[in-house]
Formats: structure tokens, sequence, C-alpha cells
């Protein structure tokens, strides 16, 4: 499904460069579950970024789904984006004056989707993260642990193949967090690859493999 090969990734910070990605090559089949893992710095979240479409490697190759998104115009990446990959940040990136209907339904009408579609997607997905009852809930009415399963049903109302999870209890408590990650191990227990970077042993230990990185290469 995901295949990257000799990917770099230079930052030029102070006419000094930076190499974020040095030579990655891994690959992570349909329906797996990966934690990567590493110290602050080490190139966890740029790759993260690369095999989210979100950036571009200076070199190498990224396949996703036998397609050279390396080759992609920046509109049709962003389509490929928009269908294949669902993204979860540590920061939730709600906006604060929508309902979580209305968060959630976001990507649906930056899609087209027609209205009566969105309404049964963005419920189908409230309900799978147990927020039906916070459907009409702004951002500042629910807990952190609800603002972070609203961001996780944003990302799946689409359907994506993947999720790609960054960081996604760094700003929870304990007990929080831990209802986050096992909503995504439900996601992924369903058929979806999971991704995920963390930096915290325990919730790496969880995944079925572990990518573990150091200055930019994985090792």
């Amino acid at each position: 499904m995901i295949a990257l090969s000799g990917i770099e990734r230079v930052f030029h910070v102070g006419g000094e460069a930076v190499h974020a990605l040095r030579q990655v090559t891994m690959t992570v089949d349909s329906g797996e579950y990966v934690a990567i893992m590493g110290p602050s710095g080490s190139g966890k979240s740029t790759l993260l970024n690369i095999i989210g479409l979100l950036d571009r490697p200076d070199a190498g190759v990224y396949r996703l789904n036998d397609i050279d998104t390396t080759q992609l115009s920046d509109n049709d990446q962003a389509l490929v984006r928009r269908h294949q990959i669902g993204f979860v940040f540590q920061f939730f990136h709600l906006v604060p004056r929508l309902t979580a209907s209305e968060n959630v339904a976001l990507p649906l009408m930056l899609a087209g989707v027609e209205p009566a579609e969105r309404t049964s997607r963005v419920q189908k997905a409230l309900t799978t993260l147990g927020l039906a009852d916070r459907a009409g809930h702004r951002p500042d009415q629910l807990s952190g642990g609800q603002r972070q399963r609203v961001a996780i049903a944003r990302a799946i109302v689409m359907e994506p193949q993947v999720i790609l999870a960054d960081e996604p209890t760094g700003n929870l408590d304990r007990d929080s967090g831990n209802d986050v990650v096992g909503s995504l191990e439900a996601l992924h227990e369903r058929g979806m690859t999971l991704i995920m970077v963390t930096h915290d042993p325990a919730l790496g230990a969880r995944a079925a493999r572990h990518i573990r990185m150091i200055d930019g290469s994985i090792t």
C-alpha cells in the first residue's frame, strides 16, 4: 500500500542545510498498525507529512497504492490526500465557532458531497466515536478527549484507507489519551491502516510493528 524508497528531505535554516530525512526506505501493508518512534527532532513528523502528502521529498520515490505520488501535481496530490488519507494531529484544529457535527462535515463540504449524504456520514462518524450526543456542542463545550475524538471523526468521514496520527495524545491526560488511542485502534480493527507517530514507549508498544528513527534515518 505504502512504499517509500530513498526518501530525502532537506530544510535550509540560516544558510545551513538540515537533513530531516536521510535515505528513508520503508513499506506499510494495507491494514497494518505501525508506530513511528524516536526522540524529538528525529524526523518522525517530517516522515508522516510526506506519507500524508502534506510535504514533498527532495529525492526518492513514494508510491501509494502503486501510484508514484512524487510525479503528481499539487492538485492531484490534494485529491489523493482528500479521499485516501485521514489525519489526526496533536492539536485538534477544530473551528471554534462550529459545532462538532459541522466540524466533521467540513471535508465533505469541500468534496462537494450532497447535504443528505453529508448528514448521514457525519452521524455515522460521530456515532462510531461515541459522540452522537455531542453533535451540537462547540469545541469549548467539550473535554480534551472529546475534542480529539471529534477530530478523529472528521478524519474518517471521507472513509480513507489510512489514518495518520501525529502524537494524538500529546495534549491529553493519561485517561483521555487511552480513550483516544482505543478509538483509533477500534478503527484499525475495522480494517483501516493506522500509522502513529509517538515518543511515548507505552503508546508505541501497543502497535503491531515499530519503526525507530534517529537523526532522520530508520534504525
